[in-house]
């Protein structure tokens, strides 16, 4: 499976659970960590659950393996580690806090459809 493939089941399973503002950044030029962040925001514990979830279900249905994650059941900010590409789930409280796209700026924001 090609990155590209994989960014894109993320933001659909992202996008299944009404997950809001939902952001691909191509990071490849700036960090040798991933290739891409992808942020998105839930407005409350249930939906950020829900988000991760389904990301987590739809990348093992389809042989990725999730190599880490951060946060748990209590957290605003889930960090999943799926090597080339890092997902960012975050209370929208959390997201203008932590403000990764402004940390990353110097990444690409990438249209989805373009993929």
């Amino acid at each position: 499976m090609t990155t590209n493939e994989m960014v894109k089941m993320i933001y659909e399973a992202l996008d299944n659970k009404k997950a809001m503002d939902i952001k691909v950044v191509d990071i490849r030029n700036v960090s040798v960590m991933a290739d891409y962040f992808i942020v998105a925001s839930g407005d409350n514990q249930n939906q950020l659950m829900a988000m991760q979830n389904e990301v987590d279900k739809t990348m093992h249905e389809n042989g990725v393996k999730l190599r880490q994650i951060e946060g748990n059941r209590n957290s605003t900010w889930i960090l999943m580690d799926y090597e080339d590409v890092i997902v960012h789930i975050f209370s929208e409280e959390d997201r203008l806090f932590y403000n990764l796209e402004k940390i990353w700026q110097d990444g690409i924001d990438v249209d989805i459809n373009e993929l």
